[in-house]
């Protein structure tokens, strides 16, 4: 019964077909992320190569499983952040004015994976570089000029 009431009501009331660019309403994209996951790299590895061992092996050892956790998990973050970015947001429109774009997502994921393997400030400065790179574009497909507050991160203790 109430299944023929459902097809009266859609014969009198068709539904439209909707036409979307993306998964979800603009507007919430943000590359913000994936920047702060790379600089939150960038820190653990400050803070790695500036560990010392100390007094206690047990509290160096501890922190320093800690730094290595917090880095990859943010090396991780970044790639995902970066993915939506490049699966959900990005379309064949932004294509063809940056040709590019593809293999800057792909150097930016290695980079993400590179952190996660390694304890290296010049990868971890590479991974925010790579970053702020696709920052500039995805703002400019919104006609905003993307300026990067603090050109070289710099961490307090």
């Amino acid at each position: 019964m109430l299944n023929s009431l459902f097809k009266v009501v859609n014969r009198v009331f068709p539904a439209s077909v909707a036409h979307a660019h993306c998964d979800i309403p603009c507007g919430i994209y943000d590359p913000v992320s994936a920047k702060i996951a790379a600089q939150t790299v960038q820190k653990m590895v400050m803070r790695i190569q500036a560990l010392e061992e100390g007094d206690s092996h047990a509290a160096y050892a501890n922190t320093l499983a800690r730094y290595i956790a917090v880095k990859e998990q943010h090396a991780d973050l970044c790639k995902k952040e970066l993915d939506i970015l490049w699966h959900d947001y990005f379309n064949p429109t932004h294509l063809e004015k940056y040709p590019d774009i593809h293999t800057k997502f792909w150097q930016a994921n290695k980079l993400a994976a590179r952190n996660k393997q390694n304890v290296d400030m010049d990868a971890a400065k590479e991974l925010v570089g790579a970053v702020d790179e696709i920052a500039t574009i995805f703002w400019a497909t919104k006609n905003v000029t993307y300026k990067d507050e603090v050109a070289d991160v710099r961490f307090g203790s």
